[in-house]
């Protein structure tokens, strides 16, 4: 998973300045982990309280779970590879950790157009 490294690294300089007093202005790393819709089910049901696989969990600590069945469902939905869509996760779980929140539907509508942004950003980079 080289290229998963290389793009939250790039993903992660792209979102510096975007913290808001947050909990990745104390972290010394952050982890990814990709799991089965299964497995984010149970994480889900845990953690959150909600039944069903989800996309994308991040946790104050640092720890950003990904779905790769989800990502691979949505990806082909949005007409998009299951990389790009892995990605695109990574970075809503970077900037969760930088204090945006996708509760409201205004601030969910930030948070959409700001991972956009980062996500050409760093596909730019990346070639």
């Amino acid at each position: 998973m080289d290229w998963l490294r290389k793009f939250a690294a790039i993903a992660l300089a792209e979102c510096e300045g975007e913290g808001r007093g947050t909990a990745l202005e104390g972290l010394e790393e952050a982890e990814v982990s990709i799991v089965s819709d299964r497995v984010m089910a149970e994480v889900h049901r845990k953690f959150m309280g909600i039944a069903g696989a989800t996309d994308v969990i991040t946790f104050e600590h640092g720890e950003i779970v990904i779905s790769a069945e989800t990502a691979e469902r949505q990806g082909r939905e949005y007409g998009q590879g299951v990389e790009r869509e892995i990605g695109l996760y990574v970075i809503h779980g970077i900037l969760h950790l930088n204090g945006y929140d996708d509760v409201e539907v205004e601030a969910a509508a930030r948070m959409r157009e700001r991972q956009a942004g980062i996500l050409a950003a760093v596909l730019r980079v990346m070639g």
